[in-house]
């Protein structure tokens, strides 16, 4: 019963303040800054990739409508993620949420189930960066050889892994690895490099918005929903089935909680920031998905880069290299927002004694969190180069529903344990509606993912609890009492530790 009360111990919410305080993490961003990390995070393959895939082989037209559902689900647990963050403003994310409401071994899985949406969800996304790039080159007369720019394995749930005859794909490796020094250099030169990369894809979507509406053909749109046929289910069930595809378009936006710490009014900022960025995606996903289907035919879109090739089927092969140039810009921005999220998390995890205390140490002339910073932009590189873009996507679409459940269920229970808090920022319609809302539909598409994918993240989640058995519990700072070494605390730490059970 000791040991069982041990591992649900919370840190008080008045802890976590007071130890953001004292990390030295310096408050540099602002509302704009946070939207716009948001934004970077979430526009990327998604909107340059999924889009005609869902439409072709399910939605048809309605692909509009699966991300109208989309957005609806993702926005429960978007308004869960607002209510935590600015309630408590700190690093660390769901992993910070669930330390103040669930307990220290929830929070340690959650902390540990983050780097598959951060680390390994940059690793896919260096891939699919690595693609464009090469698309790019080509359209620009520059061949690739494709030994260096393609995993040595790919894998499928009929046959496994299988060797491609390739040896890495080093221009994934080499994003990652650029994305990392720039993180290193500090989170000012972070968000404007940020800022410049949103810039150009924001800026290359609008040009193809303006440029291909007097190409829109009304008929394409007819029939709405089309009925099903060629052996495919379309239909309201092909309209639902697009939904879950393109939900994922949408992961990201929980980034921009990990970097509440360093934002100069949380209160105000955060909220906006998720809501923010949330709303600015959805309409472009719309805009974007309404203007596709429209300039081609819906069953022609099912291609890697079905944005460029429909307007090159018009004709307008400007457009289509400037496409190219905007998935290269916006993945790159997606990349950076992940890596900057992963080293936080680590850190957070570190100062509660979690992770070796060097993990929470910061840089005395960046401020930021180097040593993590590397670890994550090292693995990550590693993953990128050897590993094929659908077994790190899987794992990092599983990573994330785990983390939404989460953080939706973390509503609720601080709603109870810690009613006189302050929330400068709540979830509409109490307690309850919402909050299980999110946590339904999070579970829901978990076990869509298929089992191959479950099992993936049950194998993980069972490493994570050896690595807690084996060195978490035996330093964390709550069961211990001690201070991680070389890490500094607030006084408030100092004079009384706060420790409460769930």
């Amino acid at each position: 019963m000791d040991f069982l009360r041990s591992i649900m111990l919370v840190k008080s919410v008045e802890n976590l303040k007071s130890q953001a305080e004292a990390s030295g993490l310096r408050r540099a961003l602002t509302g704009t800054d946070v939207v716009l990390i948001g934004t970077g995070e979430i526009i990327g393959a998604g909107i340059f990739v999924i889009t005609g895939t869902a439409a072709a082989n399910h939605a048809g037209p309605a692909i509009i409508l699966s991300f109208i559902i989309s957005g609806i689900i993702c926005a429960f647990a978007g308004l869960c993620y607002a209510e935590m963050s600015a309630a408590v403003p700190v690093s660390g994310s769901a992993y910070t949420f669930t330390y103040a409401t669930v307990g220290e071994l929830v929070a340690w899985m959650i902390g540990w189930d983050l780097m598959l949406e951060y680390l390994v969800g940059a690793a896919a996304v260096a891939v699919g960066w690595s693609g464009y790039l090469v698309k790019f080159l080509k359209e620009c007369g520059v061949k690739s050889d494709k030994h260096w720019v393609e995993a040595p394995w790919d894998f499928t749930d009929e046959e496994g892994f299988k060797s491609t005859g390739s040896y890495i794909n080093l221009p994934a490796v080499a994003i990652a690895l650029g994305v990392t020094v720039v993180l290193c250099l500090g989170i000012r030169q972070s968000a404007v490099v940020n800022h410049i990369a949103v810039g150009i894809k924001v800026t290359v979507i609008l040009i193809f918005l303006f440029a291909t509406f007097s190409y829109i053909n009304p008929d394409n749109w007819k029939p709405f929903i089309p009925e099903p046929h060629n052996g495919k289910d379309y239909g309201f069930k092909g309209v639902l089935r697009a939904s879950t595809m393109v939900f994922f378009a949408y992961i990201g936006f929980d980034a921009v909680s990990t970097c509440a710490q360093e934002v100069k009014n949380p209160a105000r900022d955060m909220p906006i920031g998720i809501l923010g960025s949330l709303g600015v995606c959805t309409v472009l996903y719309i805009l974007v998905s309404m203007n596709l289907t429209g300039i081609a035919p819906y069953e022609t879109l099912n291609s890697a880069s079905p944005l460029a090739d429909a307007v090159a089927n018009l004709g307008m092969a400007w457009l289509r290299i400037l496409i190219a140039l905007g998935a290269v810009a916006g993945l790159s921005s997606v990349i950076l927002v992940s890596l900057l999220a992963q080293p936080r998390i680590f850190s957070a995890m570190a100062q509660d004694g979690l992770l070796p205390p060097s993990f929470g140490k910061i840089h005395p002339r960046f401020k930021t969190p180097v040593l993590p910073t590397l670890v994550s932009g090292i693995i990550c590189a590693v993953c990128s180069g050897l590993l094929p873009i659908n077994v790190l996507g899987d794992l990092t679409s599983a990573g994330t529903l785990f983390a939404f459940f989460l953080v939706c269920l973390s509503v609720t229970v601080l709603r109870f344990t810690r009613p006189d808090l302050e929330r400068p920022f709540r979830v509409p319609l109490g307690p309850f509606v919402i909050p299980i809302l999110g946590a339904a539909t999070s579970m829901g598409l978990i076990v869509t993912t298929g089992w191959p994918t479950v099992l993936r993240l049950l194998i993980w989640m069972a490493l994570g609890l050896v690595v807690y058995f084996a060195y978490g519990m035996r330093h964390s700072v709550l069961r211990t009492g001690k201070k991680p070494e070389g890490l500094e605390r607030s006084p408030v730490e100092e004079e009384k530790p706060v420790l409460e059970s769930a």
